[in-house]
């Protein structure tokens, strides 16, 4: 007897991360405090097949089942604390999961998952303006906590994303994007026939940045693709992200922000 099922699901996700940058240095470093909350729909469909065979005969059987679903995600409170020296720039920050958004265990589609989740880690940039190079790096930690509905937890995860791009001009840009996420310890609840079930998966595409005046404020307009490969007991697949900001005007051009992937 076998059985063979492929899974295809697809998110369309608006994010919104107000945030407020403390004038007065703390720790000698720029504090940031804001908020990142999500709406959107996404959509879930397995088709499988089951073979059966006794002796010479031979059975099979094909179904699918799909659901869809729009609403919240959960909430992520996030802390930032930079640091600048010259064309070397420095972060760290801690983030979680606050599980508010719309979940449900007996249903395909989900946007909250679930569960709360605390993150936290640290970045560097490397930016010159006389040259137009630019190269960010974040790094960081997720402790996932159990899900009450399914008494699952998933292990703890490292994270890297980075960044690298050239300035064509004062405001352009274009390069390379890429994360690396790697499940560290196992998860724990399931069965024992699934193993440590340790994840993991990579990423990388184009992108291409904008600058550019809005009233008094810097405008911000960044897209990018990811293609994923050397998936690991997840889903493989692409994603692409537009990002839009607006912030008072800089000097000069700021370094594009690295996304940070949360489970």
């Amino acid at each position: 007897m076998s059985f063979n099922a492929n899974l295809n699901a697809h998110a369309d996700l608006l994010l919104l991360n107000p945030t407020y940058t403390f004038a007065t240095p703390v720790l000698g470093g720029q504090l940031a405090l804001g908020v990142t909350g999500i709406l959107g729909r996404t959509s879930t469909s397995i088709d499988g097949t089951l073979t059966a065979a006794f002796g010479p005969i031979v059975t099979t059987r094909t179904g699918s089942i799909s659901d869809s679903l729009t609403s919240v995600g959960d909430m992520y409170p996030q802390a930032t604390l930079k640091w600048n020296a010259g064309v070397h720039n420095f972060m760290t920050y801690v983030t979680g999961d606050i599980p508010v958004g719309a979940y449900d265990p007996a249903r395909l589609s989900n946007i909250g998952i679930g569960h709360a989740a605390i993150d936290g880690g640290g970045g560097y940039t490397y930016f010159n303006p006389a040259t137009g190079h630019e190269f960010s790096a974040v790094a960081g930690l997720t402790y996932n906590f159990k899900n009450p509905d399914t008494q699952y937890q998933s292990g703890i995860d490292f994270h890297i994303d980075w960044g690298a791009s050239q300035f064509l001009s004062k405001r352009v840009h274009v390069g390379l994007v890429g994360y690396v996420y790697q499940q560290l310890t196992a998860d724990s609840g399931q069965s024992p026939i699934l193993g440590d079930f340790k994840s993991r998966v990579l990423g990388g595409g184009p992108q291409i940045g904008f600058i550019f005046p809005v009233g008094d404020m810097q405008g911000y307009l960044n897209f990018k693709g990811y293609k994923e490969f050397a998936a690991e007991n997840r889903p493989e697949g692409w994603n692409a992200w537009i990002v839009f900001s607006v912030s008072p005007a800089a000097p000069i051009p700021p370094p594009p922000q690295a996304r940070v992937v949360r489970k």
